[in-house]
């Protein structure tokens, strides 16, 4: 009878090895998907609040560069609409979600919404 007992009870224990042996199987996909989250997702969330926030920072005389490359100034905005000098008396209207950042003095794109540059050289 015991033989009987003892054989029930290694069963068992088989039977937690493997429950033990489905979470190490796991644990590779839970690893990769932390890894994603603090390379890919979260820098990305932080950059999308960064340029959220200078959209809501935006006012005349700004000097901003457009998704599309236009370079100007802001003249005139009217809620989600933004009057733009590109020229001495050229003016166009742009809709704020097309401003891709801000320009330097030098003309560049100023650096807290720009991508970050790899050295190339």
């Amino acid at each position: 009878m015991t033989g009987i007992a003892f054989a029930a009870d290694s069963g068992g224990a088989a039977a937690a090895i493997g429950g033990a042996g489905g979470l190490m199987q796991l644990a590779p996909i839970i690893l990769i998907f932390v890894v994603f989250y603090f390379l890919l997702i979260r820098p990305q969330q932080k950059q999308a609040k960064k340029h959220q926030q200078f959209l809501n920072d935006l006012k005349r005389g700004v000097k901003i560069v457009t998704r599309g490359g236009m370079h100007g100034v802001i003249t005139d905005m009217d809620g989600n609409v933004l009057t733009l000098e590109i020229a001495k008396d050229v003016k166009i209207k742009i809709s704020r979600d097309a401003v891709a950042g801000g320009l330097t003095k030098e003309g560049a794109v100023s650096v807290e919404t720009a991508e970050p540059k790899s050295s190339g050289s």
